[in-house]
């Protein structure tokens, strides 16, 4: 394996710079970490936060989550959007109790085998909770190792078999120092090599970056776009659900009538969230979490 030029310079640069967060501290529990994990997806830090400690006082463990029903994962949700990955977790916490006894797996195989675990969360799960060797590759690392390496300002939109042999070529061997690697290249993404704005005068391997070197040549690949919400499906979505997770119980179809005026789109809508299982329609005519 290639000597990764960049390793030591990344390491100490986190060790000084790291932010404090519950998930990475020494008493963090598997557990705490795959829902971090979850959380995290599409969702800045600042709005995990307070979810994620709430959620870890309410149900420490997978067994606490898995006693209760599944609208409950989605009514603790709150807003942090993107609601399915409630259900998933649920769906994960029951999968814990039932195939290992109520203990997140420390097994790559295993992890990749729970429901709504992909190959990311696995690898980060196996890397931060267990200190195993995996390359852990998020948006932020993609993003990084392209600017570093490949000179480019974004990688592809989708990672690429290359991006994996890249992040493997450069994982040191020490299982545990693989792992603070994966995390403290993350937190650098984060931080400093930011999608929009990158500090690089701050960045510890700025006079070794590819892409700052060749000038940091504009992005000439697909346009980016941001995605809009407003107006959106999502919107309505959210918006049908906030009436459902205040509601004590059911509602009638006329409360959540009242929160779009536009009848097709929150039809719609309201048909995809019964579709993904995060609304249930009862015979009476009212709408529920799911049970």
């Amino acid at each position: 394996m290639t000597e990764n030029p960049y390793r030591a310079d990344v390491l100490a640069w986190y060790d000084g710079n790291a932010r404090d967060l519950p998930w990475r501290s020494a008493d963090a529990t598997p557990w705490g970490v795959l829902v971090s994990e979850v959380m995290l997806q599409q969702t800045p830090v600042a709005r995990v936060l307070p979810a994620w400690q709430a959620w870890l006082e309410r149900w420490p463990t997978p067994a606490d989550l898995a006693a209760e029903p599944a609208g409950e994962a989605v009514r603790m949700w709150g807003r942090l959007g993107y609601p399915r990955r409630a259900l998933r977790l649920h769906a994960c916490a029951t999968a814990i109790v039932e195939r290992h006894g109520g203990r997140v797996p420390d097994s790559h195989e295993e992890l990749l085998a729970l429901p709504g675990v992909g190959a990311y969360t696995a690898a980060a799960v196996a890397s931060f909770a267990f200190g195993q060797r995996h390359a852990v590759l998020d948006t932020n690392v993609r993003r990084v190792l392209e600017r570093l390496v490949n000179g480019r300002q974004y990688p592809p939109r989708t990672p690429t078999r290359a991006e994996y042999r890249l992040a493997e070529s450069l994982l040191p061997e020490e299982p545990a120092v693989a792992a603070r690697w994966g995390v403290a290249v993350m937190e650098l993404g984060a931080l400093v090599c930011t999608a929009r704005a990158p500090r690089c005068g701050e960045c510890p391997v700025v006079d070794r970056c590819a892409w700052v070197l060749a000038g940091r040549p504009p992005h000439d690949g697909p346009p980016r776009r941001g995605q809009r919400y407003a107006g959106t499906d999502r919107q309505v979505r959210g918006r049908l659900l906030a009436v459902l997770r205040e509601a004590p119980g059911p509602v009638p179809k006329s409360a959540l009538d009242a929160v779009w005026d536009e009848d097709a789109q929150r039809e719609r809508a309201l048909d995809g969230l019964v579709a993904d299982g995060l609304v249930d329609p009862l015979e009476t005519g009212e709408y529920a979490l799911p049970s």
